[in-house]
């Protein structure tokens, strides 16, 4: 039996990793449960898998959401960036599913490391702003760091009884989004209800929306960079819309190995959580006969300036993965309450990373400082910008 603490557990892949609990409740436990502002399903949850502890955002949440639990349900209610480090670091805990979405994430993962905790890890920001320092903690603890995003645990698969030394260079796989064929004059003011029709992935509107710009895949490269100790330059993105592919890793005998299964995150989640193990799962098989084709292409970073901004970002090192990621998550923030348009993101993501002259962070309090002044200084370049608030079309 693994007792598991979920990071994020009201979201799309905290919702997908219970599935899997119930599915096999003879090997999987819950004890620590933190969501953000979601207190209806995080009430169901607490009720039917009755964690140890669970953590909100705020107090007030709190406070309401002790007063919906059953009386008799021994359940210790937390709040507030403490609470979530609290779950992370839970003693009956052994292994913490790390999916708080964005740089809120950072913190509690660090804190589930520091616990000497396996990290099945869905957080990529954890990765992108602090990969120097969380890597060396996680030497330094000697604990597992196992990949949950499809495309890394798929490199991570496919590594799997191959030399690390024979390895040619990874290839992530990207879905290419729901303006593939579109144009960057096409797409420039597009709504967040069309940037938000993936057509393979069912995600939250921050990733998807990071999809659409190809900034997912920026991201990805810059965790895959940390995740499996490889430079930048040995790390391509090819765009395979049927997302049944979802990474390979070239060998330097010219040997491409790969791992292929439906669109569905159960399967890289179940894997992180069971490792070295598999569990079965009630999903789909994959049929290759009625797939037919599967396509690739090169990514266009014209069409995706995104991808060009992460790579750069990494290549300079120091505080700017930090700062791309700030600035990132406030630009889409700012798309999807219509403050700008959806051209704009990479644009001010730009002018911010040109505008950035802060050292490289030494501690994760450095680390955070960082991305403060970034999302300061996108907010104000937000509102300043006449071209930045227009009208978004319907």
């Amino acid at each position: 039996m693994k007792r598991l603490s979920i990071l994020g557990s009201t979201g799309s892949i905290g919702t997908s990793a219970l599935r899997v609990v119930r599915r096999h409740p003879d090997r999987f436990q819950v004890v620590g449960l933190a969501a953000g502002r979601n207190i209806d399903l995080l009430a169901e949850q607490v009720r039917e898998f009755r964690p140890l502890v669970c953590s909100v955002a705020d107090d007030a949440l709190a406070a309401t959401l002790r007063r919906r639990l059953p009386s008799g349900l021994k359940c210790e209610v937390l709040s507030g960036a403490a609470g979530s480090v609290a779950v992370a670091a839970l003693p009956e805990a052994d292994i913490v599913l790390s999916a708080i979405v964005g740089a809120a994430g950072l913190v509690p993962t660090f804190a589930a490391i520091r616990s000497g905790k396996r990290v099945a890890l869905a957080n990529k920001e954890t990765l992108v702003m602090a990969g120097e320092l969380v890597m060396a903690e996680v030497r330094s603890r000697g604990v597992e760091l196992l990949p949950v995003d499809s495309e890394h645990s798929a490199l991570f698969q496919s590594l799997v009884g191959h030399r690390r030394e024979d390895v040619f260079r990874l290839i992530l796989t990207a879905s290419g989004g729901p303006f593939l064929h579109r144009s960057p004059e096409e797409v420039a003011t597009v709504s967040p209800e069309e940037a938000l029709n993936h057509p393979r992935w069912k995600m939250g509107p921050k990733v998807t929306i990071d999809s659409a710009t190809l900034m997912n895949k920026g991201l990805e490269c810059i965790e895959a960079r940390w995740l499996f100790d490889l430079p930048m330059s040995r790390i391509a993105v090819c765009i395979h819309p049927q997302s049944i592919v979802h990474s390979l890793v070239e060998y330097i005998d010219g040997s491409l190995v790969a791992q292929l299964a439906i669109p569905d995150m159960q399967i890289p989640i179940a894997y992180a959580l069971s490792y070295p193990e598999r569990v079965e799962l009630e999903l789909p098989r994959l049929d290759l006969f009625q797939v037919g084709q599967l396509s690739f292409l090169p990514p266009d970073e014209v069409r995706f300036p995104c991808l060009r901004l992460a790579r750069q970002a990494a290549a300079a090192g120091g505080a700017l993965p930090a700062v791309l990621n700030a600035a990132n998550e406030t630009a889409v923030n700012g798309y999807l309450s219509r403050r700008i348009r959806f051209g704009d993101i990479p644009k001010l993501i730009a002018e911010v990373l040109d505008g950035c002259d802060l050292p490289a962070p030494g501690t994760i309090s450095e680390v955070l400082a960082a991305d403060a002044w970034a999302r300061l200084k996108m907010e104000g370049l937000m509102v300043s910008r006449s071209w930045a608030a227009p009208e978004v079309s319907a």
